[in-house]
Parts: structure tokens; sequence; C-alpha cells
């Protein structure tokens, strides 16, 4: 019984974690935008947090490379358990215009797996929403 009150609690009112692996910022200036009145995702209960243990969904933006691939790697493996992951934007996806760097690894799913990719350079808010919504189905899927 309570067990299924925190599997339903969690589904309802999912905290994000939001890390950015070195962008030009335009990912994450549209991630906060969804935070903002005009947007405000927190009335559908979804909060920002800072701290992985705390996480449901984590939203990562920006060029993976080599520096930053070991801490993507621990604040991932920090979330519990059921976690999804949003790559967000052109880097994000892919490393974007800086995937031919020397020291850029490239996507996100290059080092950890991904759930749900959300396209753009940068990516709009409308479009990060509709990322964390369909992140939210996946799992309440897998949360079953």
């Amino acid at each position: 019984m309570f067990k299924k009150l925190i599997k339903n609690s969690r589904m309802k009112s999912p905290w994000l974690l939001h890390f950015d692996c070195g962008s030009c910022n335009g990912c994450d200036i549209e991630v906060l935008a969804c935070l903002t009145p005009v947007y405000d995702v927190e009335r559908f209960g979804i909060i920002n947090v800072g701290n992985p243990m705390h996480a449901d969904l984590f939203l990562v933006t920006g060029t993976v490379n080599s520096r930053n691939s070991m801490v993507l790697r621990n604040l991932y493996d920090q979330m519990p358990n059921p976690k999804v992951v949003v790559a967000i934007g052109s880097c994000g996806l892919s490393g974007g215009i800086f995937r031919e760097a020397y020291n850029v690894v490239g996507g996100v799913d290059k080092i950890i797996p991904v759930d749900v990719y959300v396209p753009g350079c940068p990516a709009k808010p409308e479009a990060i929403i509709d990322g964390v919504v369909a992140g939210l189905q996946k799992y309440a899927h897998v949360a079953n």
C-alpha cells in the first residue's frame, strides 16, 4: 500500500534535474523559460531540483565532452530508479555544431541511455514541455 502511494505521488509531481554539459546556453535559457509564468510547468507539479537523489527526470543540454562525461554519468547513477533522461537540443542529441571538435564525445546517448530526444537549436519551450510529458508517459509505463 505504501509503495503504491509513493509510486502514484512520483507520477503526479515529478521532480527534474537539469544539467548543462557545456553549450551556448540557448537550450538552458529555454529550459528556464519553462519555469517562468509564461509556460509555468510547475502548475503540473513539475519541480526543478538540485539534488539528483530527489529527481525523477534528468534534462540534459549541451555537448558531451571528455571532461564532463564522468559528471554526467555520476549524476545519472545517483538518481533513483525508475528514471527518465531527456536530451535537449542539437548538441544534446548529436554534439551539434561542436561534434567535429577534438574533445567532443557526441550526444548524451554516448554516455547514458536516453528516453526522449527534443530537437532544436535551441529547442523551444513548448518542445521541451512535450519532451517532459513524453518522458512522464515512459516513466508511468516503467513504474507500473
